[in-house]
């Protein structure tokens, strides 16, 4: 398998001609190797290094054209043989926005020739780099060679491989057990080859060496006894011999089995973690960052660096050190490093270290003018102002509410009006514009303008002003209410403690979650459902973040303790960041639970992986019936979900945190590709789910969401406000965000419906490592839905 790693930034050569010469051995497995763009042979183009992100020491542009959102073309060509034929290479936005392009082709053992030529005027995308991914042959093992329990070899049905296949017993713990080799330890893809008529699913749990390692894996129907499928799980091998058991786990027994084939073991271990950072060599708009090397079994490739969660810039395996540029003066920036190896392998985020730019020399712009108000309307404004000047020139605007951005304007000069949106109704604000210079130095603000929006609708009703509910509160994150209605149970992220919390507003320590860890960061004890079957059994669930990662955990409450503590799911990846954590019951009686892809981004398109997911299983940890890939995954492409409701139609709707460009609102369906890391918000890539709805990052970086009379409300963090989203009836549209409370109360985490009334909960977390706030200062608000 050859993949075209194609990264583009929108702007590209008339007629970009790239050739390198890759070498290949197909017939055993390799992590994947890089080839530079700018080491290759490159016509009518030259190496460049003058945007971001970037791997090695820079990439290929040729002559530029105008048209940022041109779609380009260029034929793949393999040893002189075009693979790909006028593969698309869309828009990525930006110059410093990077994507995949992933093309399959046939390669011979030694060197081979890859050639990317323009098709159209348009040329080509700037091109960063080539990675080629090897994979070998798998291992082929016949069902009837293997050991059988309650089951038998049968030849009654065609289509089948070898000289028959097994045919299961109707029976649960009907069994085949095959025997198979490993070259070297690590996790294989097991690709079973069934067959089975009717509508009835036979799941079956696969064990490696006596251990299950995928639970209730769905075989559903294939139509009739002659028609074949494969269902494949990813699964720990050592090296040398292993046994591979697939048993029936109901009285249905399993398929019709013909074959298992084994592929090569990946590596599944991650570089180590890299040492702590430090910053040096400051200016206004840039900085050193060095770190500490990592090392891996195979070797680093790259390291990633963060800036809270969000990558910022990408540095070569054998770097230690990387300048940034393009940043803010006067500005604490909290950095972090993350080592990557070829095979998407991540390892723990290194320890945080705040750098700050200094304050600079360069006069800031001079203070807009003061705004001018116009066609207000219940939902927005028009503004205008007279603009600033600046001896180097003025770039850009913001329309604030205190600290929180409503507005961004941009341009060489900038407009000086702009419509601001996504206001609530019949509510006042006071907003100040500044401006930006080109060494990223902001003007003091304008005099404020004051104005009141029009009436609302009674389209769903709107939120009223929140009422103090409970205070003293450190990052609380999960909410979950009781079944009697009154009194809720809420998570503390930090200190792993459980309360109960009464609509009065009293406030008991319940418990602590056991095992549960810090990541100094987004990690901890994040979600919490109650099980709908409470009368029965009295459980309460966890998703928290322990040494090994993060688990789903089930527990007991008594209505005095909490005990029983039971690992329901673990081995989801965690990280610094980006470790999702909610949790809720479907209508199906089922529990979702959403998980973030744990600063590896390849993981969310792995559909054998746990991160980057919208989890559903049961109450037992197994995966529910149904899940569309016979395993735990309900949909994939996530980068980091956090926000997880129903609606009246039993729909479920998810909010998920971006990287630098676009927040989201999904509709969740099984099986769908959310495209992280391929997309960003809206795309045009095929197989891929465009969000319902998406907002810039500093408008929204949205955590928990509830919905009240067919309306989502969606708690914002960076954006500090909540976010009003009405479905429109029963469709699947949303009609035009509307916010509220922007700036008044910080960092907003979780809102959740209060049972039988039209009312929120909605808590803040200020008092987190982003908001900087002290310990107890996080309160719980109550707000009537009018």
């Amino acid at each position: 398998m050859k993949h075209l790693h194609s990264i583009g930034a929108a702007m590209a050569a008339a007629a970009l001609l790239t050739a390198t010469t890759v070498g290949a051995a197909p017939t055993a497995s390799a992590a994947a190797t890089r080839y530079e763009a700018e080491s290759a042979t490159v016509t009518l183009g030259a190496v460049a290094s003058d945007h971001r992100g970037y791997s090695g020491t820079g990439f290929v542009n040729g002559d530029n054209v105008i048209g940022s959102s041109v779609d380009r073309h260029g034929d793949v060509a393999v040893n002189g043989t075009v693979v790909s034929a006028a593969r698309s290479f869309p828009s990525t936005g930006t110059w410093d926005d990077w994507a995949t392009a992933t093309v399959t082709a046939a390669v011979d053992a030694g060197a081979n020739r890859v050639r990317l030529t323009s098709t159209s005027a348009a040329g080509l995308p700037d091109l960063d780099s080539l990675d080629v991914e090897p994979t070998a042959p798998s291992a082929d093992y016949q069902a009837e060679d293997a050991a059988l329990t309650r089951a038998a070899v049968a030849t009654n049905h065609t289509g089948y491989t070898g000289t028959g296949f097994v045919d299961y017993t109707n029976a649960a713990g009907s069994a085949v057990e095959f025997t198979v080799s490993a070259t070297a330890a690590g996790t294989a893809p097991l690709a079973f080859r069934y067959a089975n008529a009717g509508t009835t699913d036979r799941p079956m749990d696969i064990a490696v060496n006596g251990t299950v390692v995928a639970a209730g894996v769905s075989f559903p129907s294939t139509a009739d006894w002659n028609t074949w499928a494969t269902r494949t799980v990813g699964a720990p091998l050592r090296a040398g011999s292993n046994t591979v058991r697939a048993t029936a786990v109901t009285a249905s027994g399993g398929p019709n089995l013909d074959r298992l084939q084994v592929g090569t073991a990946a590596d599944t271990t991650a570089p180590t973690r890299p040492g702590t950072p430090s910053c040096s060599g400051l200016t206004p708009n840039a900085l050193t960052l060095s770190w500490g090397a990592a090392t891996d079994d195979v070797g680093v490739s790259a390291y990633d660096l963060y800036e809270h969660g969000n990558k910022i810039a990408e540095a070569p395996g054998t770097a230690t050190g990387q300048r940034l540029t393009g940043l803010a003066p006067g500005t604490t920036y909290t950095l972090a490093v993350v080592a990557r190896d070829a095979s998407g392998n991540a390892s723990p985020a290194s320890v945080a270290t705040e750098c700050t730019t200094p304050a600079g020399s360069d006069p800031p712009p001079s203070r807009p003018g003061t705004p001018a108000v116009s066609a207000v309307t219940s939902t927005g404004a028009t503004l205008s102002w007279a603009a600033s000047t600046d001896d180097r020139g003025v770039v850009g605007y913001q329309v604030r509410s205190g600290a929180a951005v409503l507005a961004t304007v941009a341009g060489t000069p900038p407009a000086t009006t702009t419509a601001v949106t996504g206001l609530a109704c019949d509510a006042p604000f006071t907003l100040t514009v500044v401006a930006e210079d080109t060494a990223g130095g902001w003007s003091p603000p304008s005099a404020p303008v004051s104005f009141t929006t029009g009436a609302c609708r009674s389209d769903g009703g709107v939120p009223g002003s929140p009422s103090v509910l409970s205070s003293g509160w450190t990052v609380p994150w999960g909410i979950a209410w009781l079944p009697d209605g009154r009194s809720a149970l809420v998570t503390e992220r930090d200190s792993f403690k459980v309360f109960t919390l009464t609509t009065g507003g009293t406030r008991t320590l319940a418990g602590t979650v056991p095992d549960a860890v810090t990541t100094n960061g987004e990690g901890g004890l994040l979600g919490v459902a109650v099980d709908p079957n409470w009368s029965g059994n009295h459980y309460v669930y966890f998703m928290h973040t322990a040494a090994e990662g993060n688990r789903i955990v089930r527990m007991t409450w008594t209505g005095t303790s909490l005990g029983g503590y039971t690992v329901l799911l673990q081995g989801i990846g965690k990280n610094q960041y980006h470790n999702g954590g909610r949790l809720a019951f479907g209508p199906d009686g089922y529990l979702y639970a959403s998980t973030g892809d744990a600063e590896t981004p390849a993981d969310a398109q792995d559909k054998n992986s746990l991160n980057g997911k919208i989890l559903r299983l049961t109450t037992a940890g197994r995966p529910a019936p149904g899940n569309p890939f016979g395993n735990y995954v309900y949909s994939y492409g996530h980068r980091n979900p956090q926000g997880l409701a129903f609606d009246r139609n039993g729909r479920l709707w998810e909010a998920e945190f971006g990287n630098a460009k676009r927040d989201e609102l999904n509709l969740i369906k099984p099986g769908a590709n959310y495209g992280w890391p391929t997309c960003e918000g809206d795309c045009t890539v095929a197989g891929m789910t465009n969000p319902k709805a998406s907002w810039p990052v500093d408008q929204a970086s949205p955590s928990g969401i509830a919905i009240v009379r067919n309306v989502v409300y969606m708690a914002a963090l960076r954006g500090e406000r909540m976010w009003r989203i009405p479905i429109n009836g029963d469709s699947e549209s949303v009609s035009t965000p509307t916010s509220y409370y922007v700036g008044t109360y910080g960092r907003l985490r979780t809102v959740a419906k209060v049972p039988g009334a039209d009312q929120l909960w909605l808590t803040t977390t200020n008092a987190d490592n982003n908001g900087g706030a002290a310990d107890g200062a996080d309160k719980v608000f109550r707000i009537a839905i009018g």
